[in-house]
């Protein structure tokens, strides 16, 4: 079966300008050009649209989607059986979520009265499931399934207000992280609050401290793209700036 833009538009949901964009981008090239110019998709293109409709959903970047579909080692059968594994997880965390809202709105008209500590279980149990799909594997590995297990029961067992200012300090991290960097000096007062404040966010989920398990972290940051795309969201070239702020702050660098 082969379609043109329309009729692979109409039949995926996928608009025809984003088709074209796909097309455009070498996301998505078709399968031909017919006679009279018009872009025509064969099966090997819609399954390939199918692919990176489920990455989309996982909320993959076009850039990112484009390097694994590269990959010579790419496996499209095996490609499947990760998106169902990472879409049903997705359906947990929403399940969750659904099930607090449910629970909020029966204590609101006079069922029983829920714990505050309730209110964020789902919101917690989303931030660990993320962290497990994105770190877990390089996480246990550099601290093992005891340390990780611990973290992430402390972090369940967060009241309300330690939440609440788990979050906001993230955020302040990352606003004074790009304040910091415009100083070009990891070493300046500004940088060293910087570290400070991401040794305090760290200690709301770690069971205990270390410098050397701080260290190895900041090492990862860079070492790690994952980690590097998350903090260079404030700024390109941030997640380096807080490795150099975050190892002098450790004295694991000299100034």
């Amino acid at each position: 079966m082969e379609y043109t833009v329309n009729k692979l538009a109409k039949i995926s949901g996928v608009s025809g300008r984003t088709l074209r964009y796909y097309d455009q981008i070498g996301l998505l090239k078709p399968a031909r050009i017919n006679s009279s110019g018009y872009r025509i998709y064969g099966q090997k293109e819609v399954d390939l649209l199918q692919q990176i409709l489920f990455y989309r959903e996982l909320e993959v970047s076009l850039e990112e989607i484009a390097d694994i579909l590269n990959e010579p080692t790419y496996d499209q059968t095996k490609a499947l059986k990760n998106h169902y594994k990472k879409l049903m997880q997705k359906r947990a965390h929403l399940d969750k979520l659904i099930a607090t809202v449910e629970r909020t709105i029966a204590s609101k008209k006079g069922g029983t009265p829920m714990q505050d500590k309730d209110k964020f279980a789902g919101f917690k149990d989303n931030l660990i499931d993320e962290n497990e799909q994105k770190y877990g594997e390089e996480i246990r590995k550099a601290y093992g399934d005891e340390t990780v297990n611990t973290s992430n029961a402390k972090l369940r067992g967060l009241s309300e207000e330690d939440f609440k200012a788990m979050n906001d300090l993230g955020e302040e991290i990352m606003l004074l992280l790009e304040k910091a960097y415009k100083t070009g000096n990891p070493a300046s007062d500004l940088a060293q609050e910087v570290a400070a404040k991401h040794k305090q966010w760290l200690m709301y989920s770690w069971p205990n401290y270390s410098k050397e398990a701080h260290a190895s972290l900041a090492e990862m940051y860079v070492s790690d793209e994952r980690f590097t795309a998350y903090y260079d969201k404030a700024i390109k070239g941030g997640t380096e700036f807080l490795q150099d702020a975050l190892l002098i702050y450790l004295d694991r660098k000299q100034i």
